[in-house]
C-alpha cells in the first residue's frame, strides 16, 4: 500500500532546509553579479573568497587554497581553470616539487581584487541594511554550522526518538 500524496512533507518543511539556503545563495550570486558588472568586476561571485585567500597567501596550490577556504579540494579545482582563463591567475610549477602546481594572481587579478575591495564596502552596507531588517543571517548560519559540527544531525535523532 502506498502513502497518500498529501502525507508527504511540503517542500517548505524544515526537512528541506537546504532548498531555501540554496535559493538564497543563488539569489545573492545573481544580484551580486549585477553589481559586479557595474563595477567592471569579472571575478565570478563564488570565486571572490578564493581570490582574496590567494592574495593573502601570495602563491598556493589547490590543496593550500582548499585548506584556507575550508572547502573540498575538488571544489577549488573546479574554480581555478576559469580564473586562469580569465587572466586573473597564473599557474606555475613548484620548483621544489614537480608534481605540485602553484597559483598566483596576475596584475589583472590584483586589479580585479582592488575593484572588488571598493565594491565590498558598499556590499557590507547593503548587508547591514538587510540584517537590520531580517536579523544577522551570517551569524545565524555560522552558529548553525558550529552547532552541527559539535553535534551532527544523526546524533540529534537519538534525542527525539
Amino acid at each position: 500500500m502506498t502513502k497518500p500524496q498529501d502525507s508527504y512533507p511540503d517542500i517548505s518543511d524544515p526537512v528541506f532546509i537546504g532548498r531555501p539556503i540554496d535559493k538564497l545563495s543563488l539569489l545573492i550570486e545573481e544580484q551580486s553579479s549585477e553589481i559586479f558588472a557595474e563595477f567592471g568586476i569579472v571575478i565570478p561571485v563564488r570565486s571572490c573568497s578564493l581570490m582574496t585567500s590567494l592574495a593573502k597567501l601570495g602563491s598556493a596550490s589547490a590543496s593550500d587554497l582548499a585548506s584556507a577556504l575550508e572547502q573540498s579540494h575538488q571544489l577549488v579545482l573546479q574554480k581555478l581553470p576559469k580564473l586562469v582563463q580569465l587572466g586573473l591567475l597564473v599557474r606555475t610549477q613548484d620548483e621544489t616539487d614537480a608534481r605540485r602546481k602553484l597559483f598566483s594572481l596576475t596584475d589583472e587579478g590584483i586589479d580585479q581584487l582592488e575593484k572588488f575591495d571598493r565594491c565590498s564596502v558598499l556590499l557590507r552596507k547593503a548587508y547591514a541594511e538587510l540584517f537590520a531588517e531580517v536579523g544577522d543571517i551570517n551569524l545565524l548560519i555560522s552558529n548553525a554550522i558550529d552547532a552541527l559540527n559539535q553535534k551532527p544531525l544523526c546524533n540529534r535523532l537519538s534525542d527525539s526518538t
